[in-house]
């Protein structure tokens, strides 16, 4: 069975969000409007902050993040995340 995370986007929005797809993906899934241009990490449009937990990138980002933030279109969840869309 597919593992699920919890992304946690306000004190009041809680998704399923499943492992073996990007963060993009899972708000996808769940209506969330997110702005991205790319999948693939290199124009930065869906930066987002990252509150609390882990991901892991699938591609390496080649757009600039700051260390609280992260690119939703290449990573995925290793652990229940907070997260701030911008």
């Amino acid at each position: 069975m597919d593992k699920l995370y919890i992304i946690h986007l306000d004190e009041h929005t809680q998704l399923a969000c499943h492992k073996d797809q990007t963060l993009l993906e899972n708000l996808e899934a769940h209506k969330v409007e997110v702005h991205f241009h790319c999948r693939e990490g290199f124009c930065g449009a869906c930066r987002t902050k990252l509150i609390e937990g882990q991901v892991e990138y699938i591609t390496d980002p080649l757009a600039y993040i700051d260390d609280d933030e992260i690119l939703p279109c290449c990573c995925k969840a290793k652990s229940d995340l907070k997260i701030k869309l911008s």
